[in-house]
Formats: C-alpha cells, sequence, structure tokens
C-alpha cells in the first residue's frame, strides 16, 4: 500500500511490476482493486499503477469538490510526484472519461488512451446513475444505505457476471462518502467531450461490451468519429465490467495495443 499527499488530500495507489509505466484509473463507485487481475498479468511487461480518485477506495475523502476535471488534475499531481513524464492511461467508466480528459488538457503527459464503458457524453449513462447525481436522490440513498447495498447485490448478476462483483461493489460502496457519490456522478452526467476529441492525437482504444447497462454501449461511435487515431474493439458477451467478465481475451488486447510502437509523427 502506498500513497502520496497532495494539497487536495491523500492519494493511495497500488503499484506492480516493472519496465514502462502504465496507469489504471477505475470509475465511479470503484477503487483500484477492478485492476487486480489486469495488474498482475501486465505486471510482467509493465509497471503498472492503480489509484483511488479522491473521495474512493482508501483516497481521502474531505474535499469539497469530486467533478471529472479534479480528476483529471489528480491524474497530473500524481505523475509529477512519481516522476512519470508520460505514460498510457487506462480508464474504466468514469476513469476512461478522465483520461480522455487528461490527453486533452495535458497532451504531454498521454502518450496512448484507452478506455473501457466509458461515457463520451454524459447522457448516455443508465437512468439510475443520472437520478442518483441529484442530492435529494443521492441523500435518501445514504439514508437507507443498507437498502440500497442489498439492493445493489441483487442488481448485480445484471451488471456483471463475474460472481467475485457483488463483493467488490459492496466493499467499493461501504468507502465512499454522500459527496463523493453525488457530485462525481453530477459531473460526469454533465460531461460531453465529443467537441474536443478532435484534440487527442495520441493511439487510442475504445474497449465496450455490447450488453452494458451502465453506459450505451454504442458509446463507441464519438469516440471512433472524433480522434483520428482511434481503434474500437467490441466484446459480444461482456458487460460494463469487460476486464472481469473477459479477463484473458481483454489482458491480451490490451497489452497488444500497449505493446505497438508508437507512430512517427508526420513532418
Amino acid at each position: 500500500m502506498s500513497s502520496i499527499t497532495t494539497d487536495q488530500g491523500i492519494v493511495h495507489y497500488e503499484v506492480y511490476g516493472r519496465g514502462k509505466p502504465v496507469i489504471l484509473l477505475h470509475g465511479w463507485l470503484g477503487s483500484w482493486g477492478l485492476w487486480q487481475e489486469t495488474m498482475a498479468y501486465l505486471g510482467a511487461f509493465y509497471r503498472t499503477y492503480a489509484l483511488d480518485f479522491w473521495g474512493f477506495g482508501e483516497s481521502g475523502k474531505k474535499r469539497e469538490t469530486y467533478a471529472v476535471q479534479d480528476f483529471v488534475s489528480l491524474v497530473n499531481q500524481f505523475m509529477e510526484q512519481l516522476g512519470i513524464v508520460h505514460a498510457p492511461l487506462v480508464g474504466h467508466s468514469m476513469g476512461g472519461t478522465v483520461s480522455l480528459s487528461v490527453a486533452i488538457k495535458y497532451p504531454e503527459r498521454v502518450s496512448k488512451v484507452v478506455v473501457v464503458g466509458s461515457p463520451i457524453v454524459g447522457s448516455s449513462l443508465a437512468v439510475p446513475l443520472k437520478l442518483a447525481g441529484y442530492r435529494p436522490i443521492a441523500f435518501m440513498l445514504f439514508n437507507m444505505m443498507g437498502v440500497f447495498r442489498a439492493s445493489m447485490k441483487v442488481a448485480s448478476p445484471f451488471i456483471c457476471r463475474d460472481p467475485r462483483f457483488p463483493a467488490m461493489m459492496d466493499r467499493d460502496l461501504s468507502r465512499t462518502t454522500v459527496e463523493s457519490f453525488l457530485l462525481s456522478i453530477a459531473s460526469l452526467r454533465r460531461t460531453d467531450l465529443r467537441p474536443m476529441l478532435d484534440q487527442i492525437k495520441v493511439p487510442s482504444l475504445g474497449m465496450y461490451g455490447d450488453k452494458d447497462v451502465i453506459v450505451h454501449p454504442m458509446q463507441w461511435q464519438p469516440m471512433q468519429k472524433g480522434i483520428v487515431q482511434a481503434r474500437i474493439e467490441r466484446f459480444s458477451n461482456a458487460g460494463h465490467f469487460i476486464m472481469l467478465e473477459e479477463p484473458t481475451q481483454f489482458s491480451q488486447k490490451l497489452k497488444n495495443f500497449l505493446d505497438e510502437p508508437m507512430p512517427i509523427p508526420a513532418l
């Protein structure tokens, strides 16, 4: 277990393996633990970092804001403190939206981008997630946290077929606060990266499950349309958590993309 201290709170992270760095970013209500299997595979080839966003997992929870742009700043600070000049960013769901946003705001930081089931447009979120971004509903859910966690366990098989998922979700839910729960999804709901995607000049990979019930599974389309060097991998039998449902295929496709040499820029 490792952490860095920023002027906006402690950031917890885990690191595994040796070689060139790769940074893994989790989604809403998640934590670094989502990436354990991916880290075990990639760690044989790359030095993999997986961090917890402020308000989630074991990172600090004393902030006033938890917007997507706050997490963009976090990634920049994280790389600065660890001396990582530039690296590929791999993000799941909200973490992928953050990864694309880092590539837009800090292009010198990002060598490649991989997004996994990520919303390019916040309106692509499932209705329950959109509703969770409204303060009265968020407070109601938190005041009924026992019922909410039980409901999530019941719903888990429809979200992810990995039998470990209910326990993972329940663990991560127990570590959130009402503010991180509310403000992060409210910010994500308002996000629309389409006007800025043409600013991303690095190789980009979108990995989407056709059975995703959290983010509309066709969100690969605006990514493919907006980024010149975008490539799309679709998983016909997976939903939102491809790395858990199709771990071998996911890890191999991810590594193949990371292994590819960077194209020589045109003069």
